[in-house]
């Protein structure tokens, strides 16, 4: 059922970019803000403590590795994974580096999912407005459905795909500790970053306050 919801997050991302309307649109920046304060809180929450069980400046390092793996594909994606799509290509062609960026970032962010965390939960939310500005980019680019949804079905699977290779892989399992640091980085800077741009300007005002301090509650009690 985990791997059915993180497929079915991004194609009613799709679904609802069909749907949407310009008034509605400006508000995927309150979802996003939302979505970043939920998956930085369950980063807190859950993740770093597990990873920290046993102290060690070693941790810190895969941890900061994460951070510089998801800026170096950011380069590639142009800040795709919080919501920002700025690609000029040419709407005949697939996007492969857009593709390959995305598809790195969903396949680690599915590792911790195989703890039974409740990270996944964070993981949908996130997966869902990102799902929808891409296929909004895709449609204003004039990319025919075939690539469109090609690409979001691709994307779709990388998550469940990367859940699936964290649990059935013995070699890698020795190792999840410090693949959880990775995605520790990468959660860090795409929720934050998400936090400080999903606003004109870069400036909060009261309404997204309360949507970040809302995703940090809910967060706590998940």
């Amino acid at each position: 059922m985990i791997y059915i919801a993180l497929f079915v997050a991004v194609i009613a991302g799709y679904g609802v970019s069909l749907i949407l309307n310009k008034g509605q649109v400006s508000k995927l920046p309150l979802l996003l803000a939302f979505s970043g304060a939920f998956l930085l809180a369950l980063t807190l929450f859950e993740l770093l403590p597990e990873v920290y069980e046993t102290p060690s400046k070693r941790i810190g390092v895969f941890i900061v590795g994460g951070i510089l793996l998801q800026i170096c594909l950011e380069f590639f994606s142009k800040g795709a994974e919080h919501g920002h799509v700025h690609i000029h290509a040419d709407a005949t062609k697939f996007p492969w580096l857009l593709f390959v960026s995305l598809s790195i970032h969903a396949l680690l962010e599915g590792f911790p999912i195989t703890d039974g965390h409740s990270i996944y939960i964070g993981v949908l939310i996130h997966k869902f407005p990102i799902a929808i500005i891409l296929s909004l980019f895709f449609i204003k680019a004039n990319y025919n459905k075939a690539i469109t949804l090609a690409f979001l079905v691709l994307f779709a699977l990388m998550t469940p795909l990367g859940s699936f290779i964290a649990e059935n892989t013995t070699q890698l399992k020795q190792y999840s500790t410090e693949i959880n640091a990775v995605v520790i980085g990468i959660f860090l800077h795409v929720s934050t970053t998400i936090l400080f741009e999903s606003s004109k300007d870069h400036k909060f005002n009261f309404t997204k306050l309360a949507t970040i301090i809302l995703g940090v509650v809910i967060a706590y009690f998940i």
